[in-house]
C-alpha cells in the first residue's frame, strides 16, 4: 500500500506541516511522460523512508492545483521539493537526471538524521507528565497513516493531532489563537475507539492520555473507563470490544490526573512484550458528561528494530 499523500488543496498541505517536519513533494503531471517514469522511484523513496511523525511523502498534481504548486516556486512539473517546518529548505526541477539523483541523496540525509536524532527530538517535545526510568517515549513509533478512530466528531481534530508534540492548547489559557481543534472529542455518546498500530514490534510499558475539557462545559468529560486490547489486525466495532476480553481494564478517577491533565498509567508490562498494535477503548466516560475528549496519547517503552531504509534507486538512472 501507498504511503505516498495525494494532496488536493493548501489546507490539508498545512495540516500535515503541522505534525511533520519534513515533507517530500512530488510535483507531477499525467500529461508528461518523465513525471510517469518518476512516479515509481519516487513510490519507492516514499515506501522506505517515510516515518510517522517526522518526513512524509506527498504528491500535487500540477494540472488540477497549479496554483499551489507555483505558491512554492514550482513552473513546471516533473518537480521536487523538500520541506523543513513547512518551509522549502530544497528544490529539483526539470529533467536533468543528475540533479534528481542528487535530490534522492539530499532525501536520505534527511531521514538519516531524523533517524538519528529521533531520542532528542522525542525528549524535546511537550511532554505531560514526567518518564518511568528506564523507558523512553516510543510515540515515534505509532504508524500514523494507518491510526483510525471512531465516533469522533468531524468538527474536532483528526486522530493525528493525538499524537502530536507540541503543547496542547487547552493548557494555553486562552493564550492561543489558533482556531484549529488539536483534540479528538466524541461524536454521539461518551466512547471513543482508538486503533494504533507500531512500525515494529514494541514493549509497552506505560501509557500517559491527556484530556482537558473546559472546566465550563458539563457535557464534555475525561476517560474514566479505558479497555485495552493488542495485536489485533484492525480495529474493532463497538459491539465487538464490549463482547471481548481486554488485555488490561483501565479505570481513572480525578485523582488520577495530574495539574497538565494527563493520567501516567502503569500497564501489566508481561501483557505487552510484544506488541504490534493496541487498541484504546474509552467505554465510558467520566460521570454523567455526553461526550469524551483527548487531547494526546503518548506511548511509554521500549521500541523494537526499525525497518531498514533499504538501497534507494537513483532518479533517472534507467533513462
Amino acid at each position: 500500500m501507498s504511503k505516498t499523500i495525494s494532496i488536493s488543496s493548501a489546507e490539508q498541505l498545512g495540516t500535515i506541516f503541522k505534525s511533520t517536519p519534513i515533507v517530500v513533494a512530488n510535483v507531477f503531471s499525467e500529461s508528461s511522460e518523465l513525471s510517469e517514469q518518476l512516479s515509481s522511484v519516487y513510490e519507492s523513496l516514499s515506501n522506505s523512508l517515510s516515518r510517522a511523525g517526522k518526513i512524509s511523502f506527498v504528491k500535487i498534481d500540477f494540472d488540477k492545483n497549479g496554483e499551489l504548486a507555483k505558491s512554492h516556486g514550482v513552473s513546471r512539473a516533473p518537480s521536487f521539493l523538500i520541506f523543513r517546518d513547512g518551509k522549502v529548505k530544497d528544490k529539483a526541477q526539470g529533467t536533468n537526471p543528475l540533479e534528481l539523483r542528487k535530490f534522492a541523496e539530499k532525501i536520505a540525509k534527511e531521514a538519516q538524521a531524523l533517524e538519528s536524532g529521533s531520542s532528542s527530538a522525542a525528549a524535546s517535545g511537550w511532554r505531560g507528565a514526567e518518564l518511568p526510568r528506564g523507558y523512553s517515549d516510543i510515540t515515534d513509533q505509532v504508524e500514523i497513516r494507518d491510526c483510525e478512530v471512531l465516533n469522533a466528531d468531524d468538527e474536532a481534530g483528526t486522530v493525528r493531532t493525538l499524537f502530536d508534540t507540541a503543547k496542547p492548547s487547552g493548557l494555553e489559557k486562552g493564550k492561543s489563537t489558533s482556531t484549529a481543534k488539536d483534540w479528538v472529542q466524541s461524536g454521539s455518546d461518551d466512547q471513543l475507539l482508538l486503533y494504533i498500530p507500531f512500525q515494529s514490534i514494541i514493549k509497552l510499558h506505560t501509557i500517559q492520555l491527556t484530556s482537558l475539557p473546559s472546566p465550563d462545559d458539563e457535557e464534555v468529560s475525561r476517560p474514566h473507563v479505558v479497555h485495552l486490547f493488542i495485536n489485533r489486525p484492525q480495529n474493532m466495532d463497538f459491539a465487538e470490544a464490549d463482547d471481548s476480553e481486554p488485555t488490561q481494564v483501565i479505570n481513572l478517577g480525578p485523582s488520577d490526573w495530574n495539574a497538565d491533565g494527563t493520567a501516567n498509567i502503569p500497564l501489566r508490562f508481561v501483557k505487552f512484550q510484544k506488541t504490534s498494535t493496541v487498541i484504546l477503548y474509552v467505554q465510558q466516560g467520566d460521570g454523567e458528561a455526553e461526550y469524551v475528549r483527548l487531547d494526546r496519547v503518548k506511548l511509554i517503552g521500549e521500541a523494537g528494530a526499525k525497518r531498514e531504509m533499504g538501497n534507494l534507486q537513483k532518479l533517472g538512472e534507467d533513462e
